[in-house]
């Protein structure tokens, strides 16, 4: 898998195009840092940090949502778009976080929810007023199926929500049911209402006077519904049909998605960043959805290598990995968007478990791993995201009985399988604990003090009992760290432009251990290779990298291959430079 390497005219165009040199930093700023001892991360505690943040290297901070809400979901259920919610701070600390992280050459991507809102918004309190209420039609609403009483079946269609149950909540109130992908405290907006979309689109501008840099946009091809709403397939096993086919890149996405570009991002879209969060993207999808010329958004978030070790997608049934499958559908991505368009590159982020447990081995090779699966990312095509923690090679927390789970998405499943689907309290646990999205929302690891210096209260969700070796203070100022490897990488995406701006192509791609690739650009290469297993094996790559100068490895002792091919020791990577 190849492309064509750039000229010096269409560098030109890339170097303008900041962000193909850029990382981007994900905060979670419930578990970040705390800075008044109420066991919760806020602003002030993110400013406190911003110089480890500039050390590290990053250009850019992506802050997930930190609006008023009720927090049903984390705050990805907004009741005010255009303030702070208190547990974070305010608004005097977000601008001077802003103005904290421009002096040091940084940026600021806000999350933006907009598929759905808070039940609590004031939009939907309208809404759900009186049937005759202006604002009636912002939100999806729908009478019971006809001929039936409210109830378990009378749902509009037979949707299910991504949190468990139906996709459907009663309002006995108006005596009709609304649409909410997710939780049922956020319902979902009615993009087709062209109010709904300027006040949004007004919203977005209001922040980005403020001095905001971009959004990083969640489920933001959920947008767009098939307006007639149809039953979704259900199959043997499922309580609820699929509606995905129905919502996930629907007729209308591309539209709003360039009148978003129009009314808020045109003529100061240069020194922005946008990011759509696209759940069930196809490489196809996601060349239109990133092609400059389209004006749309400037990357996607895809989910299809972190299904990889999952049976049909399902992530509370988890499969052990397959190095050439991971392969495959990265290297996909890598080719499809080669000639047009970007890709993001991340292992993890709030949603995901952590990365070096996921893909690496958080044992014996933790430090290794986590080093050698950076330098795999960091030196694909695209612009990498490190999730808060990843530089530190923080792992999964090993939670023990349900009450030690935060995460709405764990608690509904887990009642929903225990109470509909047969499964026993103990099945479910184990099924939970690889994939979890609160793996990856444990407190950051500051030190080794109590609490991990996260917070001097009672921290909102368990510290991991292992903070007090895997830590921020024991990494910064030793050089041989995971926090001042990923340094190094970022360093060398600033440094060289074979990293940013150069063709791909992937190597050895049915081997199941070794993962290969090559960047080049005309005079320059680099070789990246790395051993995904316990054991030593060899990469089988030409000879003439024998003796090839070391760009950087994550051995001590690393040097240039002598020898017939490339002997990798476990978790190695290396790469060199022809």
């Amino acid at each position: 898998m190849s492309a064509e390497a750039p000229g010096t005219a269409e560098i030109g165009n890339q170097q303008r195009e900041w962000f193909r040199s850029a990382v981007v930093y994900q905060i979670y700023p419930r578990s970040f840092a705390d800075s008044n001892g109420d066991g919760i991360g806020d602003l002030r505690g993110i400013i406190g940090r911003l110089d480890y943040l500039e050390k590290l290297g990053v250009d850019v901070v992506w802050l997930s949502p930190v609006y008023t809400s009720p927090q049903d979901d984390n705050g990805y259920d907004i009741s005010n778009y255009q303030d702070i919610d208190p547990v974070f701070g305010s608004l005097e600390d977000l601008d001077e976080l802003l103005r904290g992280l421009h002096s040091r050459g940084m940026k600021l991507v806000m999350d933006l929810v907009v598929n759905h809102t808070s039940d609590e918004h004031s939009w939907f309190v309208e809404s759900r007023s009186a049937k005759d209420n202006p604002k009636r039609d912002w939100y999806w609403w729908r009478p019971p199926r006809e001929g039936r009483p409210p109830g378990p079946g009378s749902e509009p269609n037979n949707w299910g929500s991504a949190f468990s149950g139906p996709a459907w909540e009663y309002d006995e109130a108006t005596g009709e049911y609304y649409l909410h992908l997710f939780s049922r405290k956020q319902p979902d907006l009615n993009w087709e209402n062209p109010q709904v979309r300027a006040a949004i689109y007004d919203m977005m501008n209001w922040w980005l006077d403020r001095g905001v840099d971009g959004f990083r946009m969640d489920v933001i091809n959920f947008i767009s519904k098939d307006t007639s709403l149809p039953d979704g397939v259900r199959t043997p096993g499922m309580l609820y049909g699929d509606g995905s086919p129905y919502y996930i890149c629907g007729p209308r996405i591309h539209e709003f998605l360039k009148e978003m570009h129009e009314e808020v991002f045109a003529g100061r879209d240069k020194e922005l960043l946008t990011v759509g969060e696209m759940p069930g993207v196809t490489v196809q999808d996601a060349v239109l959805f990133t092609d400059p010329a389209r004006n749309e958004v400037d990357m996607v978030f895809q989910f299809e290598h972190v299904a990889v070790d999952q049976e049909a997608g399902n992530k509370w049934r988890p499969k052990p990995l397959k190095l050439t499958e991971l392969k495959a559908s990265l290297g996909r991505w890598q080719a499809g968007l080669a000639d047009r368009g970007w890709n993001s590159l991340y292992w993890g982020n709030h949603d995901q478990a952590r990365a070096v447990s996921r893909f690496g081995n958080d044992g014996k090779y933790r430090e290794l791993s986590a080093k050698m699966l950076a330098g795999i990312l960091h030196l694909h095509r695209g612009t990498p995201f490190i999730y808060q923690g990843e530089e530190l090679g923080m792992t999964n927390m090993a939670f023990g009985a349900i009450s030690d789970y935060r995460d709405i998405e764990v608690l509904n499943h887990h009642r929903e399988a225990t109470t509909h689907l047969g499964h026993t309290d103990a099945e479910v646990l184990a099924a939970l604990a690889p994939l979890n999205r609160d793996n990856a929302r444990t407190p950051v690891q500051w030190d080794a003090t109590r609490h991990a210096g996260f917070t001097t209260g009672a921290p909102w969700i368990v510290v991991n009992p292992n903070a007090n070796h895997i830590n921020a203070a024991a990494q910064v100022d030793d050089s041989d760290s995971v926090y001042n490897f990923y340094r190094r990488m970022i360093e060398l995406r600033h440094s060289d432009p074979v990293v940013a701006h150069g063709d791909f192509t992937m190597l050895l791609p049915d081997d199941e251990h070794i993962y290969a690739f090559m960047r080049s650009l005309p005079g320059r290469k680099l070789l990246v290779v790395g051993n995904f297993s316990d054991a030593e094996h060899t990469a089988d790559v030409d000879a003439e990298w024998t003796g090839a100068a070391l760009v950087i490895g994550n051995y001590p002792d690393a040097g240039p291959p002598t020898g017939t091919g490339i002997r990798l020791r476990p978790w190695e990577l290396l790469v060199l430079a022809g």
